[in-house]
Parts: C-alpha cells; structure tokens; sequence
C-alpha cells in the first residue's frame, strides 16, 4: 500500500520539543541566513549568492535594453572565486562555488514551508523579492545557472560531472513547488519548468541530444516532485531518463572526460581505466545493478531518494529491489549509530562496509538530511518500522547536530569523538571542526537542515487510500478525510514521557484503518485503541473499523537507557559501547566528564542508569548518569614498559543526547566509551 505525506497546512505541531526545534528555525535560522546569503554576518565567510543573482538580473536587464554584456568570458575554471584581500567583489563577476545558487533556493523553500503553518506578511515580501529576483537572472531559453550566465553561456551543459547545472535546477524546483503550495504563485515554478525544458533540449535520449546525466543527483526527485504538481509527464520522462540512463556504456562521463582530453590535445584513457572514479558519482554501473551504497554520501542519498519515488509511480519491481539493496548496505553496513553516513572526509564518501571511524568519521549533516528523505520514500511504498526507525535515528541525532542549539552556528561534519587540540593540530582531522561555525562558503547543510525541519510534518504521517500512517511522534494535530468523513487526530506529545495518546475528532462516524508505529527501541513498545483490535505488521499497528468522537488509541513507549554494542566488523568500537535514551543517542562531554574522556568506561554490567531531565540551552533534556571507572593516569619514564594492571577509581559517568554536544563549553567529546 502506497502513502503520501499530507499538506503541512492539515498538520499543526504542538510538540514542546520539536515545535521548539521547528520554531527556533522560523525565528532566529531563517532569518540569520538570509543574513548570511547577503553577506552580512560579521567573521563568517561570505557566500556571494545575493551577489551572483543580482549581477545575472542585471546583466538581463542590459541585454534586454540592447546593451552590450560586459561579461569577462575566457576566465580560468574554478570551483571558487573569491576577491583579493581587501577588495570589494567586482558588481558583474561570478564568487563562489559553482552551486552557489542552491543555497538560496533551499532558503526559499524553508520559508515557503513555514508561511504555510505561520503566514507572515514581512517574511513573505522578503522571500518574494528574492525569488522575482531568480525569475529576473532567467535566460531567453530558460537557462537559469549564474555560474555559466555570468562567464559566459559557451560552457553550459559541457561538464555534467561537475558543474552542478541540474543540481541547481533540483533545488529550484523543490523551492518552486513549495511556494506554489505556499503562495499560489506560479512564477517560480514556471521558471523551474522552462530550465527544466531547456534541459531537456540538450540533454535526452534522442539523436544530437547529449546522453548524460548529473553529477551531483537531486534533479530526478524534484522533477518528480514537478510531475507530481502540475502533471506534466515529461518531468516524469526525463526523471526516469537520468536514473535509468545512469551509469549506462557506453559511460556518458568517460566520453565527457575524453571529449575534455582531445581538446587539450591530451591522450584518451580507456573508459574501462575511468570508471572506476565514477563510482563517486554512483556512475560506475546502471543503477538496477548497483548493490553497495558507495561514492559520495549526500548525492547517493538524493539518488536513492529518487529511484524509490520513480519506483513507486512506475511499480517497478525491479527498481524496488535495488532500493531495498541499497537501503540494507547504507543502513547495515554504513550507517553511523548517530544515523550519519559517508565515514569519510575523501570525497565526502561512504568507506568499505564496517568501516566507521570516530574521531575522522565525516557524517556530513546534508547527508543524514538525505537519508531521511531517503527513509520516507522507502515508507511511502512499505510502511515498515525498520524505515522510520532510521529515520527518526538519523532526525534526532544526524540532523540536529548540524545546529547549534541557538540556531546560529552549524557543523558540516559530526564526528563520534573529539579532541579539540588533536582537531587543531592534525592534518589528518583538519576536517572536524570542535566547535559549530557561523556559516561555511559552502553553505549547503544550514539550508538544508532549516528546509528539512520546516516541513517535519511531511515525515511524521502519511496516508494511503483508506490508511493514515502515523510514522513519528510528536505533539500534533492532523485535519484529513478517511472514508470520505472529515477525521481529526489530535496526537499528544507524550513520548519524552513513555506514552502518547492519539484521540479521534469526528463528524458521525468514521471508516477506515489508522496504523501506529511500535518504535524499535523500544522492545515493550504496544498499541491499544477503545474497541479496535490491533494486527501488528512490520513494526506496525493496524487498527481498522468505524471511528467515532471521541475514540482513543495508546501507544506505550517505556524509555529506559540501553547499552549498545556495535558489529563486531566495525573494529573502530572493539571493546566499546554506547548508551541510547529512547531515540537519543547520548554522548559524553568534558564539561560533565573531565577531560581525558579515553580513560574512562562504563560498568556495562551494572550500569545502576539515573534519568534527570535539564535544560540545555532552551530545551529540557534527559542527563543520564551510570557506574563507571577512570583508569588513574601514569605517566612513565619511557615510551613503553612492561605490563601492570591499571589502577581505577569508581565514578559516576555523565552522558547528554549527541546532537546537543558542544553547546555549554568546548571539549572532548565521545560516543562510545570503552566496556
């Protein structure tokens, strides 16, 4: 059985944790970034996109005069630009990275999902401005990249590996459709539309078309996401096209690349020599074929999520198969227990199976955002707890790490363990930061993180014909129809307590199915509904019957830390365990702990768990305590010696929930904490 998520205007969170998470986005992490896009927050570094649309809408309005461009063609590639040192940026020069325009769409669609819960006038006009600003940098052919707009159009569409033209246009079009939805406006998405024509001019299966694809996915979800809004089948078409066209011989980028090569008058390589570099690109084989997650983590997630929507509009069997492959390998062999993944900072990639190191661990934020997409997907055509239970995983620890809990700093990479001198000092760990940063000149996980919680509805229920899903708790009420009756379910927020009611509100009475997800970390967990009986499928309970006013379904969810072990084949934590609370992943800190967090281990035996509840920053979490041991230090007159059992004294070990680390003090920090 196939669901969909409800419009966010049919479910109004109530929840005191997460309506805090998605209220803190609203007020302070919007409205910083759109600071941030223009430039305007002191010591972070300067993103340029405000500046690249406004030069390209200017550059439009002279051309539209008859003007000549001014445009400064022949400039050498680069990734980024930025100005000399003390010199303000050229008015009509492309900065940045070459996916610069993303970040504002991704801005843009973090509002438009806020507007629909919170109208707000200011917001709006803002948000309005900005995107008449994107319809105004719009080429005559619908051609909509500043990078390529700015230096001259002569590149376009001439390195699809790496330019990042159709992931620009992926995120143009999830913002279009939002603001649609929002605003009723359609300029946007009929910008989205006309790039993705001009798109499809070039690049197809027909003769004289290029027969490529993206190098960064994210394209085929949100054509998807297109097709589904306004109906065009050919969205659909070329979505199907850039996934199943993928990774196909002979392979589009190894010609891309020799093509490259002849024109510097360069030897070609075999393309058989070449491809193995494709699997970054999650190129190296046709998609169908593909039984590892591997290559870059964020755009591998962005492809699954598309393969799973094109399987579910197609019922393609086959290319379910591959998702439920591909899901397995990323989630039980890949996957960090904070729900990151993408171990390494080469590439920002997955690593071999198994291999998740702790304190160089990578975990990007943008990929763990991906892999709740991906999750929800995967639910939408099998509503199967092992899926919301990663996602939830990857929600509450993954994703919120990313934010400072003041909604004003982000981390781009969330490592297991950290020692802030070994971060400063060592080449090798130069990529995680012991301290969230105010913006990054690429900025793509902030955006990311905003746009993800503004539309958390869409992840909390779904519903199919006859069946609304309820996949995570939190405090919400949800206006819908089932058995063409108008049905409301008002969800308290009780899960932080162990138990959360969901009550009926309805006109007569009310046929159908409402299934309740039975959290896998909580072996106790069970349903109960007045006067239904509960079939329990996959992780899921099915009450179904007539409804009426006033019907109540308990779900009961006992929370009480756990010890964790890892997979034996992840040699990283040998020896080692971890603490859960519920969803919560839980971490020690230097604050709580002293410093030295490797001298410690826990009593895994007889851990004797207290749970206080406190307040970090604006949210009130749990504080476990447990029996542990400090091995005494001892310092010796040479490197190595011989063995003497280690002296240890008894202490009470302090763990906090993983993603709020680093918000009191900077410090070590660790997951897994030796048994």
């Amino acid at each position: 059985m196939t669901s969909s998520p409800l419009s966010l205007r049919q479910v109004r969170v109530e929840d005191g944790f997460w309506k805090g998470e998605m209220e803190l986005v609203r007020t302070t992490m919007i409205p910083y970034q759109w600071e941030a896009l223009n430039d305007n927050v002191a010591d972070a570094a300067p993103s340029f996109c405000m500046h690249n649309f406004r030069a390209a809408a200017r550059l439009q309005k002279r051309r539209s005069v008859g003007e000549a461009d001014g445009l400064k063609r022949g400039l050498p590639f680069a990734f980024e630009t930025v100005p000399e040192r003390g010199q303000a940026p050229e008015a009509d020069r492309f900065y940045g990275f070459v996916f610069q325009d993303s970040d504002l769409y991704k801005w843009l669609e973090a509002v438009a999902y806020q507007l629909m819960q919170h109208p707000d006038e200011k917001l709006q006009a803002t948000a309005q401005e900005a995107a008449d600003l994107v319809c105004a940098a719009q080429e005559a052919d619908g051609y909509l990249d500043t990078f390529y707009i700015l230096r001259g159009r002569e590149g376009a569409f001439s390195n699809l590996r790496d330019c990042h033209e159709m992931y620009c246009l992926g995120h143009l079009t999830e913002a279009a459709v939002a603001w649609y939805l929002a605003t009723g406006r359609r300029e946007l998405m009929d910008a989205a539309g006309r790039f993705a024509d001009c798109v499809a001019e070039h690049i197809g299966p027909e003769e004289g078309k290029k027969h490529g694809y993206p190098g960064h996915e994210i394209a085929e979800m949100a054509l998807i996401r297109l097709y589904e809004a306004t109906g065009e089948e050919r969205y659909l078409r070329q979505a199907r096209y850039f996934i199943l066209e993928r990774g196909k011989k002979p392979n589009y980028f190894a010609l891309e690349r020799n093509r490259a090569l002849r024109e510097e008058g360069k030897i070609e390589i075999p393309e058989e020599e070449l491809i193995k570099d494709f699997a970054y690109h999650q190129a190296h084989m046709p998609v169908l074929s593909q039984r590892e997650a591997v290559g870059h983590a964020v755009r591998a997630m962005y492809l699954y999520s598309g393969m799973a929507d094109l399987a579910r509009l197609d019922g393609d069997d086959k290319l379910l198969e591959a998702c439920e492959t591909l899901w397995q390998s990323t989630t039980q062999e890949k996957m960090y227990v904070t729900g990151g993944v993408g171990a390494t900072h080469i590439g920002e990639a997955f690593s071999r199976p198994f291999d998740l190191p702790n304190d160089a661990a990578y975990a990007e934020t943008c990929a763990s955002v991906g892999l709740v997409f991906f999750a929800r997907r995967m639910l939408q055509m099998q509503a199967k707890g092992e899926y919301a239970d990663v996602m939830e995983r990857a929600l509450l620890n993954g994703v919120l790490s990313g934010m400072a809990l003041d909604g004003k700093s982000f981390f781009y990479v969330n490592p297991l363990s950290v020692e802030p001198e070994a971060c400063r000092t060592d080449k090798r760990l130069e990529h995680v930061k012991p301290v969230r940063q105010k913006w990054f000149s690429c900025a793509c996980c902030p955006p990311n993180v905003a746009r993800l919680l503004s539309s958390l509805p869409q992840y909390a229920v779904t519903q199919g014909e006859d069946t609304v899903f309820v996949h995570l708790y939190l405090g919400m009420e949800i206006e819908t129809e089932l058995g063409g009756n108008k049905l409301k379910l008002h969800v308290s927020d009780g899960w932080l307590r162990g138990e959360t009611v969901i009550e009926v509100e309805t006109d007569g009475e009310t046929a159908g199915t409402i299934a309740v997800r039975l959290p896998g970390w909580s072996k106790e967990s069970r349903a109960t509904a007045d006067g239904h009986e509960a079939k329990v499928k996959d992780g899921y309970a099915y009450f179904t019957g007539t409804w009426k006013n006033g019907d109540r379904i308990v779900v009961s969810t006992p929370m009480a830390p756990v010890v964790l072990q890892a997979d034996s084949r992840v040699r990283e934590d040998a020896g080692k365990v971890c603490v859960q609370y519920g969803p919560f992943v839980l971490c020690l800190e230097e604050k709580d702990n002293g410093d030295s967090l490797h001298m410690l281990r826990i009593d895994a035996a007889d851990p004797a768990f207290e749970v206080t509840w406190e307040n970090i920053g604006a949210l009130r979490l749990p504080r476990v305590t447990a029996n542990g041991f400090r091995r005494c230090e001892k310092r010796q007159k040479s490197l190595y010696s011989a063995y003497e059992a280690p002296v240890e004294e008894r202490v009470r070990l302090t763990f906090v929930p993983y993603f709020a680390w680093g918000n009191r003090a900077e410090g070590e920090m660790s997951v897994w904490v030796r048994a």
